[in-house]
């Protein structure tokens, strides 16, 4: 589309008839994100407080769309990495989110970490350094005051305050473990979330029957970010799920992927718009979570 037939659309924004405004709209739509710098400088050069408003809602449509386009094609990428997914997410929110700001805080962490790590040390000795990095040197912590709040599940915000819920605590452990190539994995708890340390040629002194299966599987021990990386192993787990009246599943000690966090991210969201009772958003998740499908 020309720039004068742009201009010619654009001036049919305040046009009372509600079917005209309604092709404006798709039209403006259809165009997508080149068009969001146009609608803002009209926006700006505007008094008219319904103009700006139809404005502000074409623009959050346009940004919502390529938002759920994102997801789309991150979810069909081989490797769905979780960095990406979660910039995607919180772009929802914060359109305008400078990306390489985030990533220069998480590869500082990142390189904080790496510095400490060599190749000698072991499982537990690596979980140790990344906790120390992670609750000790940069302070990050649960959320305990508001566990519930969206903010939590936006990247952005848990590297702005260093306070997360859960899962966003473990997204960041998570995203500085992978990139150091260290085996730490998710694990998909009810209620919860915690990771594992997975690595079948690790050593580790056998004493039980259940250390023999942990090994069996894999798996060394869990990790809560949630409690400062604290370390634990499958009975702390058995225990949790009897608490909680839950059948013991094998989905429940083992790792999940990347795509399984990014849903329970958008869950969580749903989950805390309802419960603050913003429904066009809590709407709106939905579809974003309907995107990354079944």
């Amino acid at each position: 589309m020309d720039k004068q037939e742009l201009n010619a659309l654009l001036s049919l924004l305040d046009d009372p008839d509600k079917d005209v405004f309604i092709h404006v709209r798709e039209k403006l739509l259809s165009i997508g994100a080149q068009v969001i710098p146009v609608l803002e400088n009209v926006w700006e050069q505007s008094f008219d407080t319904s103009i700006q408003t139809k404005i502000e809602g074409i623009i959050h449509n346009i940004q919502f769309n390529s938002t759920v386009q994102s997801l789309k094609e991150w979810a069909s990428t081989p490797e769905q990495n979780l960095l990406v997914g979660a910039l995607h997410i919180a772009k929802y929110q914060y359109p305008d989110l400078n990306e390489e700001k985030l990533k220069r805080q998480i590869q500082q962490i990142r390189q904080d970490v790496w510095i400490e790590l060599n190749d000698k040390l072991t499982a537990l000795e690596q979980v140790k350094i990344i906790n120390h990095i992670l609750f000790e040197v940069h302070n990050f912590s649960g959320n305990t005051q508001n566990y519930h709040a969206p903010q939590n599940s936006y990247i952005n915000n848990v590297l702005e305050s260093k306070k997360g819920n859960p899962l966003s605590l473990s997204l960041v452990y998570l995203i500085i473990a992978q990139d150091l190539k260290i085996p730490i994995y998710g694990v998909n708890l009810p209620e919860h979330f915690v990771l594992c340390y997975k690595d079948v040629h690790q050593l580790m002194t056998v004493k039980t029957k259940r250390d023999a299966e942990m090994i069996a599987e894999g798996i060394l021990f869990y990790i809560n970010p949630f409690s400062r990386g604290a370390v634990f192993g499958k009975k702390q787990l058995e225990i949790y799920l009897k608490k909680m009246n839950l059948e013991a599943q094998s989905v429940y000690y083992q790792p999940c992927s990347n795509l399984e966090m990014m849903k329970r991210l958008l869950r969580n969201l749903v989950f805390s718009y309802k419960k603050l009772g913003y429904a066009e958003k809590q709407d709106e998740i939905q579809k974003l979570l309907d995107a990354l499908g079944n």
